[in-house]
């Protein structure tokens, strides 16, 4: 046999279209779907306030550890005024636990007065108001918006950013450039579920270094399985029940 023609590479597959990747997309959303019918926040909370704030609370730490303080929290400061004039040693005492507490405590203060001096003590339900609260980016607000306002919106996190970049949905970085791309995927309407969809599976699955490949229903349309163990023993062992503690 000829060794030129033996040691020329196989052809790369053909790229994948844009119509294609719309498809690959949402079976890949139907998927988890079912894998996770359960999917949904995981932050507690009883209206819009109370998700806004603990959204805010929840940046470098976990949703549980704020599960755990939210009952003394709202029991303490149960509406935007009484949390605008709190004392800062008392919040700064009750958010502790959460790490950053000087910080989340400055941002619980202006937050609440902000809502109190521009919005009479409301949670506007609309995102160019939102991102002008003190604290609030656009993963909150959209957080907000989907979750206590039914407004679609896509949650881009940690884990929602490093999964769609698994999926080869986008090569984007940028949270807003994420948001874009991965909304031109979906109907609207689908926006929020998928957040929890993908949210959900980067907590329990697909984790940052070492992703359960070969326990994933996902194998077949994800261009990155073999990124972690393939084997299902092996992968069966990093699934986790639930978000992480």
């Amino acid at each position: 046999m000829d060794r030129r023609l033996a040691a020329v590479p196989p052809a790369a597959p053909p790229a994948e279209t844009p119509t294609s990747l719309v498809r690959r997309a949402r079976k890949i959303d139907r998927v988890l779907a079912e894998t996770y019918p359960d999917a949904g926040c995981e932050l507690d909370f009883a209206n819009a306030f109370e998700l806004l704030v603990v959204t805010v609370l929840s940046a470098q730490t976990t949703d549980r550890r704020v599960n755990a303080v939210r009952p003394t929290l709202f029991a303490a400061y149960p509406d935007p005024a009484t949390m605008a004039a709190a004392d800062r040693t008392a919040l700064e005492t009750i958010v502790g636990p959460l790490g950053f507490f000087r910080a989340k405590t400055e941002s619980l203060l202006k937050l609440s007065a902000a809502l109190v001096e521009r919005y009479d003590g409301q949670v506007p339900g609309r995102l160019d108001d939102l991102v002008t609260l003190p604290g609030v980016g656009r993963k909150t607000a959209n957080v907000v918006l989907g979750n206590s306002f039914d407004v679609p919106g896509i949650t881009v996190d940690t884990h929602f950013g490093r999964l769609v970049r698994r999926f080869g949905w986008t090569e984007e970085t940028d949270p807003v450039k994420v948001e874009h791309a991965v909304g031109a995927l979906f109907p609207r309407r689908d926006w929020t579920m998928l957040s929890h969809h993908v949210i959900w599976h980067g907590r329990r699955r697909c984790h940052a270094k070492k992703p359960a490949c070969g326990a994933c229903p996902l194998a077949r349309w994800c261009p990155s399985f073999g990124e972690g163990p393939t084997d299902p023993v092996a992968a069966a062992a990093l699934v986790k029940t639930q978000g992480p503690a």
